[in-house]
């Protein structure tokens, strides 16, 4: 799944680290979600669209449309 979430964490100058402690997750995580290793479950994803106000569809592309 392709996503914004590099581009949004750089925009606010946030590491990796900083963006996986507001998540309360590790930034293995992150990387992972950022690389497109890792699809974060639905829960992870509205938590993400919150921190971020945005949509969670702005955020992340399932890339089959």
């Amino acid at each position: 799944m392709k996503n914004r979430l590099k581009v949004l964490r750089a925009e606010r100058d946030w590491s990796q680290a900083d963006l996986a402690d507001r998540l309360e997750v590790s930034r293995q995580t992150i990387n992972a979600i950022e690389t497109g290793k890792y699809d974060p479950s639905l829960p992870l994803a509205f938590k993400i669209g919150r921190l971020f106000g945005q949509p969670i569809e702005t955020i992340f592309d399932d890339e089959t449309a």
